[in-house]
């Protein structure tokens, strides 16, 4: 009875079945329906897809080759293009590397001036004529492509569309060379777009004509994984600044900050002079410096490592109030604060001493700082991870560097008369033994002293500080204290425990001088390289007559460090220095083929 039944049911299904006359299957009329359904819109599409024009030949190898290049390593990148451009250099359809370009908008100016156009407005009738980098190529179909272009430090989109297309080269040749990286020329207008998907409109220019102005050869760094590598950055310095604005930023503010010191000097009637880079005698500060030979005259050269004898020189001279911004090279160490060759301002003031200078200090630095930043308080953070708030606003904390050492060690030092005497030697030597800190030799009054300084005093100056009251065998140069024997006026001003700015008034007695300078010279036989040399030229313009004078000198490069946020010094300098890596990689012409052209040098006149 049950197996009847079940043939029954049986039968009536394979009824109901219906025949597929495009496979020759029976399946239910509810899947029949829905086979035709789907057969009928893909016929509408290849109908419509029959319609219409052929997609060229050019676009199409132009979206298959730029994703292909997605996928290159960058060597394979780099040959490719260079072959490419090679060839383009050769047919000049178009000349890649032309000329000139008229340009007539500045990118920042553009920014500001249209910021006001409404969404979909076009301004046709005002031509703009921008050149730039390309940052980003978006390309929508044969014919609409889009660039992000960045000029000035900030960036604008482009819309080309085929139907706008101006020029004697065609649509897709004017974009089919075009990669991220390129120097482009843009003519065009400016407008707002009328996307679907929101409200506002992009401000853009819309391109009439591209033209390419200079190629990238290189492969670009992608927008997502950027630019980051430390040590590949201050190589390619370059690249850095394409593609991260913030090291952009840095450069700018160190550009204005500079700025600001000229102007202020020159609105108080300084002159900005010139001294020389290469000394006979390396003098003007304690430091070891770079030798090198002039083979005409057959000597060793220092380069210098300070331009304060000269300024004084020129003080001599009767120029009262002079100052010199310039490179200065140390052979020493390298680390998050020392380049071997950085930037100073020096100014030399007649008839000023050290109280006059330190107040200068503070509305210069203090005043620079408002200008930069707006404000007085700026922030810094350390390799660490220590972050120290810093109010540059004046007056600045002081403190005396013996009482300061006596309050730390709990030890009392020996008058300043006696501290450059043996017996202070041995004194040092206890202390140093007794917290346990090790100083460099030679073990001198003035290292020892110093490193204890660097303990316990500069360790506390996070805001801005004077320390004053330095012996006078520390200081080669400076005057002797007017009130405490033994002890000098100078002061070093430290911020976030770093040294900024040293200052004092200027030593004019020739009879002094020249016994500090033979002072120096004994401790340089004794094995300190850094100690100074005798000067005989600026020992007998002391002779003439030094006028009271107080001098400054600030390192510029560790206030830009602070004042943009840079533990390392590298940061703030466009080309540190840098250990030799060099890898044989092969050049563009090598890549290329490219035969050297003959040139015949002319010796210089």
């Amino acid at each position: 009875m049950a197996d009847g039944a079940s043939s029954s049911a049986l039968a009536d299904q394979v009824q109901n079945l219906h025949l597929d006359e495009v496979t020759g299957e029976k399946v239910s009329k509810t899947e029949l329906k829905k086979r035709q359904k789907q057969r009928l819109a893909q016929s509408k599409k290849d109908e419509k897809a029959a319609a219409a024009p052929p997609k060229s030949a050019a676009a199409a190898k132009k979206g298959n080759a730029e994703t292909e290049e997605d996928n290159l390593t960058p060597n394979q990148y780099f040959e490719i293009r260079s072959r490419n451009i090679n060839r383009l250099r050769q047919s000049k359809t178009p000349n890649p590397y032309p000329h000139k370009f008229q340009v007539t908008t500045d990118l920042r100016d553009f920014l500001k001036d249209y910021e006001s156009i409404k969404t979909g407005e076009h301004l046709k009738d005002v031509e703009i004529r921008l050149g730039g980098r390309v940052y980003t190529k978006r390309v929508a179909g044969s014919k609409l492509v889009f660039y992000d272009i960045r000029a000035e430090g900030v960036k604008v989109q482009v819309m080309c569309q085929s139907q706008e297309a101006a020029g004697d080269v065609p649509f897709e040749a004017q974009h089919e060379h075009l990669r991220r990286g390129d120097i482009i020329g843009i003519i065009g207008y400016p407008g707002r777009t009328s996307p679907r998907t929101r409200s506002e409109g992009e401000l853009s220019i819309f391109a009439r004509e591209i033209i390419l102005l200079t190629p990238c050869l290189h492969q670009m760094p992608s927008e997502h994984y950027g630019f980051k590598d430390q040590e590949q950055r201050y190589r390619q310095r370059y690249l850095d600044l394409i593609i991260n604005d913030t090291t952009r930023n840095v450069f700018t503010t160190r550009a204005k900050m500079i700025t600001y010191v000229r102007r202020y000097f020159d609105d108080r009637d300084f002159i900005e002079v010139e001294t020389p880079m290469m000394n006979a005698i390396a003098g003007g500060a304690t430091a070891k410096p770079f030798i090198t030979h002039h083979n005409d005259l057959n000597m060793d050269l220092f380069m210098r490592v300070a331009p304060e004898l000269y300024l004084k020189q020129l003080i001599v001279g009767g120029l009262e109030r002079v100052y010199e911004l310039g490179r200065q090279f140390r052979n020493e160490g390298i680390d998050l604060t020392h380049n071997p060759e950085f930037t100073t301002c020096e100014f030399y003031m007649a008839y000023a001493d050290v109280f006059d200078i330190m107040n200068i200090t503070e509305d210069l630095v203090s005043g620079l700082v408002k200008h930069i930043t707006g404000g007085y308080t700026t922030t810094f953070h350390t390799q660490a991870g220590d972050e120290y708030t810093v109010n540059w606003e004046k007056p600045w904390k002081r403190i005396e560097m013996i009482p300061a050492l006596e309050a730390a060690t709990g030890e009392t030092f020996p008058p300043g008369t006696e501290l450059h005497t043996d017996e202070t030697n041995a004194f040092l030597r206890r202390i140093l033994a007794k917290i346990h800190l090790e100083c460099t030799p030679p073990l001198t009054n003035a290292r020892m002293l110093d490193k204890l300084v660097g303990e316990f005093i500069e360790e506390t100056c996070i805001h801005p500080t004077f320390i004053t009251g330095h012996p006078q065998m520390m200081s080669p140069l400076a005057k002797y204290h007017r009130s405490n024997p033994g002890l000098c006026e100078r002061f070093e001003a430290f911020v976030c425990k770093k040294e900024i700015v040293n200052a004092y008034t200027e030593l004019n007695d020739p009879f002094d001088q020249r016994l500090r300078f033979e002072e120096q010279a004994r401790q340089k036989d004794a094995g300190d390289d850094e100690a100074q040399m005798i000067d005989e030229s600026f020992c007998q313009s002391l002779e003439f007559g030094l006028p009271p004078t107080g001098g400054w000198g600030m390192g510029i490069d560790r206030l830009v460090m602070f004042l943009t946020d840079r533990y390392s010094i590298k940061e703030v300098l466009a080309f540190p220095f840098m250990k030799d890596d060099r890898v044989e990689k092969k050049s563009a012409a090598e890549v290329a083929d490219v035969e050297p052209m003959p040139e015949e040098g002319i010796p210089h006149k």
